[in-house]
C-alpha cells in the first residue's frame, strides 16, 4: 500500500486500509497539504476523523467544509502557546501535547471553552533530536504536575518514531509506547486517562496496530504524494 498507485481513488484506497486493520481503530486521514475536495471524497468513502498540522490551513478547510457537520478535527502538528486559543476552538482532538508548558496554557483556556479537546501527550520513547515531545523519564517526573491540572482532558499518548528504523526497532518503540502507558494508568492518577494510544503512520501502521494502537495517522497511504 502506497503512493504508487497512479489510477486508485481515494476511495478504493480507503477500502482497501479497511479491509487491513481492526474496527476497533480508529483511522484518521491526515489532510495537511491536501484539497477539500480530496477530504470531501474521503469523507464520501466514510472517513470522519480529518487530520492537520496548521491552523490557518485547517480553519480554511473547516470552512469550506462547513456543511459536514460530523467531521471530527484533529491537531497533529507542533502547537505554539500563541496559537492554543485557536486550536481549543477549531479542534476535538490535539494529539501533540509535547511540554507541560504547552498543557498549562491549554489547561487556561480549556477553562475557558465550552467543549474541551481531548489529548494525547506526546512522548519520544527513542531518542529522535527532530521531534517534539517529553523523553519518558522526562514525563514520568511531570505526571503529577500534569495531573494537578484542572482543565484539560488526556485521554493517553502519542508517539512518531525516528525515521530510517528497522522494522524490529519500530516494533519495539511501540511496544514500549503501549508499556508506557500501561505503567501510568496503573499508577491511578486522578485526571490522567490511558486509552488511547495515537501511533503508527503510513509506512509502519500495521506494526502500531499489532503493539496496541488505537489510533493510526494515514496520509500519503491515503491520498498520494502531497505537492507541496
Amino acid at each position: 500500500m502506497n503512493s504508487s498507485w497512479p489510477t486508485t481513488s481515494i476511495a478504493d484506497r480507503i477500502h482497501h486500509i479497511r479491509q487491513t486493520i481492526p474496527v476497533s481503530v480508529r483511522l484518521i486521514a491526515v489532510s495537511k497539504q491536501v484539497s477539500s475536495a480530496a477530504i470531501r471524497a474521503a469523507y464520501d468513502a466514510g472517513v470522519r476523523d480529518f487530520a492537520e498540522s496548521r491552523i490557518q490551513e485547517a480553519i480554511a478547510k473547516q470552512n469550506d467544509l462547513s456543511d459536514l457537520q460530523d467531521i471530527t478535527w484533529h491537531f497533529i502538528g507542533h502547537l505554539q502557546t500563541n496559537k492554543v486559543a485557536k486550536a481549543v476552538q477549531h479542534f476535538q482532538w490535539i494529539h501533540s501535547v509535547d511540554s507541560l508548558k504547552l498543557a498549562e496554557y491549554l489547561d487556561r483556556y480549556c477553562d475557558r471553552a465550552d467543549d474541551a479537546p481531548y489529548l494525547c501527550l506526546q512522548v519520544k520513547v527513542l531518542p529522535d533530536p527532530n521531534k517534539y515531545g517529553w523523553s519518558v523519564d522526562e514525563l514520568m517526573a511531570d505526571l503529577p504536575k500534569l495531573d494537578a491540572l484542572k482543565h484539560i482532558r488526556v485521554r493517553g499518548l502519542m508517539t512518531i518514531l525516528p525515521y530510517g528504523l528497522e522494522e524490529a526497532t519500530m516494533r519495539r518503540g511501540f511496544q514500549d509506547t503501549h508499556a508506557l502507558a500501561e505503567r501510568i494508568r496503573q499508577q491511578s492518577w486522578k485526571r490522567l486517562q490511558m486509552q488511547e494510544l495515537s501511533m503508527g503512520m503510513s509506512d509502519d501502521y500495521s506494526l502500531a496496530i499489532a503493539a496496541g494502537a488505537t489510533m493510526i495517522r494515514l496520509g500519503r497511504t491515503l491520498f498520494g504524494d502531497r505537492t507541496a
